[in-house]
């Protein structure tokens, strides 16, 4: 990022920045990966550590037949333990220190328990041994497969889940660097965003980003909101209408009084509400977590019943060793591969389907999705303004006649329908007529003259007026999708009309039948006006819809829907989308849309298509089965183990052999392997 940006961005976001830490310590709970550095570098030298030690030092007592010793090797084997624990071990360490700071013990505590009980109660082992002239067996080996396996765990799981780029820097980004500020003297001076401040005046020309909030001192242009706002049409603004910073300027010059700036604009309203609503999110737990937690209580639980009961029963030496098994025992080598190694496999899945997966966590909630709100613009519908259709109402004139006639008035009038129009007949390569005498009938549309004939384009109510009547079949389709019919009148017969508006996805009726089969409720939300909202809900079916709303209102609903015990999904595509995408307890962003919107979501359709939802609906439900089972095999033989060691049976002689136990740990790491690339779905 240049200097310039990184200034502009301290500016428009300083307020941002006094969060940081609070939210990296949010951040700690939803994803380790986010503060322990590389984990692809640390496992690759970790490795190169690792092979020594474990062809030098015993597995649990028990000499491996590729394993050897010579004079010394016990020294060297320490100095590489000793090197491996505090540079591999690093990120389990201090991932510890982030969730027992948090009071929250999960996978980071139970893996720093494991190493580090084992490489300290080695290094007693190894003083006793070669000082005292004792034999303890050493845990060395396990040391170094369990530090290598658990970062070859995390490394899968980063490579496969993508971090979230800077959702600030996009909101930046959205800003233009200069704006052209106007001094006291009425003279024009190019001035850097970072020295705008509320009450100066700007001009923002055609075309030109809006550089802040403000209101229209003079001028009139089209504004397009669809980015912030979600309004699919461009906004028409006059002298007294606000603008907001981050739209964009249509065909007209407008003199702008500054009224927000940096904390007190609009993006920065919305960076703030994306931001607590995933921290309020990022209290939602893994259901790895949430198993290594439990893990971590009974074993720290066993392992102090273990050291007491076998102080009374033998002597310090074999308590120490019991309680020592049970610690290692509980930190299996499975349970760090258990859940990357199904995220790396559904990951790979859902890239073939057209779905990019950020956080690992929407896999594991999406089973208990109720309810899914949907933006309308961007997502239901294409997201542009544009001609849906052209109907030729007259025998003797083709629809390319009728676009030459609506062109030839259309190709100099200043609003949202005549833009698209004329983008219409550029794309399909016709080029209007001359027409002269061209005026504004206000309330009723545009008239002119064409070769001698008087043209006419009038609206529905204007039609009525003239006693003009058209087919009902004709337009009645265009009326369902909620798009604006305009009429031409060619010597005062009606010859044809055009339909514009925002073109629902073919796909979206189809999507929402799956939908409703799974048992989930669809509502839409919209930036957009209450017409064009009603309209796309009736065509599409959808019962519950709110139209004309703001990022704030938008997220309100999400969060009373929450609060109702509603599990939500928001599907969107704008920046005034971010803070629902956040706030829901999955948030789905449409590949097209916006970064910030990407930026703030758990999921993105890469294709832009909603029908991918269904893909990800029937994996999530897939990943969340393979998930559990791993985590039985991964954890389940503690149910039998943790007792074993700790010496349960040991009244009727039977001790598990911490050898035996290093063999089901290696089994169950297999196992776990393998089942987690049995994972597909069924199309």
């Amino acid at each position: 990022m240049s200097k310039k940006d990184s200034k502009k961005m301290d500016h428009s976001h300083h307020n941002m920045n006094d969060h940081s830490e609070h939210s990296e310590k949010e951040m700690a709970g939803m994803d380790h990966s986010m503060h322990m550095g590389n984990f692809k570098q640390k496992f690759w030298l970790s490795l190169v550590l690792a092979i020594p030690i474990v062809l030098m030092s015993p597995m649990m007592g028990m000499e491996l037949p590729f394993q050897f010793t010579f004079n010394g090797s016990e020294w060297v084997v320490l100095v590489l333990a000793t090197i491996l624990f505090f540079y591999g071990g690093q990120p389990f360490l201090s991932g510890a220190k982030m969730e027992l700071k948090m009071k929250s013990p999960a996978m980071m505590t139970l893996i720093a328990m494991g190493i580090s009980v084992a490489y300290f109660y080695s290094l007693y082992s190894f003083v006793a041994n070669e000082f005292l002239g004792d034999h303890v067996m050493n845990f060395f080996w396990e040391l170094a497969t369990l530090i290598v396996i658990m970062l070859l765990g995390h490394w899968i799981e980063m490579n496969a889940v993508s971090n979230a780029s800077d959702a600030l820097q996009k909101l930046a980004e959205l800003l233009p660097d200069e704006v052209t500020r106007i001094d006291e003297n009425g003279k024009e001076k190019r001035v850097s965003l970072q020295d705008v401040r509320e009450g100066d005046h700007l001009i923002v020309r055609a075309g030109d980003k809006m550089p802040t909030d403000g209101v229209i001192e003079k001028g009139t242009s089209t504004v397009d909101e669809s980015a912030v706002t979600g309004e699919s049409r461009g906004v028409v603004k006059k002298v007294g209408d606000k603008v907001i910073g981050g739209s964009v300027n249509g065909n007209g010059t407008i003199y702008v009084l500054v009224t927000g700036t940096g904390e007190s604009g609009y993006l920065a309203k919305v960076m703030e509400m994306v931001r607590n609503a995933q921290a309020e999110k990022s209290k939602l737990e893994a259901l790895s977590d949430t198993v290594a937690k439990w893990l971590f209580y009974v074993a720290l639980v066993a392992g102090i019943v273990t050291f007491v009961a076998w102080l009374f029963l033998a002597d310090l030496p074999q308590a120490l060793e019991r309680m020592v098994t049970v610690f290692i025992i509980a930190c299996p080598h499975a349970l760090g591969l258990a859940i990357p190694l199904v995220i790396a496999r559904s990951t790979s899945i859902a890239a073939k389907n057209g779905l990019l997966l950020k956080n690992r966590n929407a896999l594991e909630n999406a089973h208990r999705l109720d309810m899914i709100f949907l933006d309308k613009t961007g997502t239901l519908t294409q997201g542009t303004f544009t001609v849906t259709g052209v109907e030729s109402l007259k025998t003797d004139v083709d629809e390319q006649e009728i676009l030459r006639y609506i062109g030839s008035l259309e190709a100099n009038a200043n609003h949202p329908i005549a833009t698209g129009i004329m983008k219409y007949l550029k794309d399909q390569g016709i080029s209007p007529y001359k027409a002269e005498e061209v005026k504004n009938v206000t309330g009723v549309g545009l008239e002119g003259e064409v070769d001698g004939k008087k043209v006419q384009i009038i609206n529905a109510k204007a039609l009525e007026e003239l006693d003009l009547h058209v087919e009902k079949s004709k337009i009645t389709r265009y009326q369902e999708q909620g798009n604006t019919i305009s009429y031409l009148i060619i010597d005062n017969e009606l010859s044809g009309l055009i339909a514009l508006g925002d073109k629902i996805k073919p796909e979206a009726k189809a999507f929402l039948a799956a939908l409703r089969e799974r048992g989930i409720i669809p509502a839409m939300l919209t930036g957009d006006n209450e017409e064009a909202a009603a309209n796309v809900a009736k065509y599409l079916g959808i019962d519950q819809y709110y139209a004309a709303l703001l990022p704030d209102g938008k997220e309100k609903i999400i969060a009373q829907a929450i609060n109702e015990g509603h599990q939500v999904a928001m599907v969107g595509d704008g920046i005034n989308d971010a803070p629902s995408l956040a706030r829901a307890t999955i948030g789905i962003a449409i590949g097209a849309g916006t970064d910030v919107a990407i930026d703030s979501a758990d999921v993105v359709l890469t294709n832009s298509n909603p029908h991918d939802i269904i893909h990800f609906l029937d994996l999530a439900k897939q990943t969340r089965k393979k998930m559990v089972q791993n985590l039985w095999w991964g954890a389940g033989y503690n149910i039998v183990a943790i007792p074993l060691a700790a010496g349960v049976l040991a009244p009727i002689g039977i001790i598990l052999d911490p050898a035996v136990g290093a063999v089901l740990m290696s089994l169950s790491t297999v196992i776990v392997a393998l089942n987690a690339m049995t994972l597909k779905i069924r199309k």
